[in-house]
């Protein structure tokens, strides 16, 4: 089953889901922690995009390096 056929069972999340998930969130964690988990998590995500575009130019560079 792809990616598609899953959203298709289950649905995206309507805006009582993300008020519900949001306050779940809230409670596990606390509004103390809250912005720096967020912080953390924004600066994984950018290492993550950032890491992945390396890789591709790396894979540029070594199919270059082969001719």
């Amino acid at each position: 089953m792809n990616i598609s056929g899953i959203v298709a069972f289950f649905g995206l999340p309507g805006g009582m889901e993300l008020v519900l998930l949001a306050f779940i969130i809230l409670l596990l964690f606390g509004g103390q922690k809250l912005p720096s988990l967020m912080r953390n998590l924004g600066r994984s995500a950018n290492e993550f995009k950032r890491g992945m575009s390396d890789k591709g130019e790396d894979a540029d560079t070594n199919e270059k390096k082969g001719e």
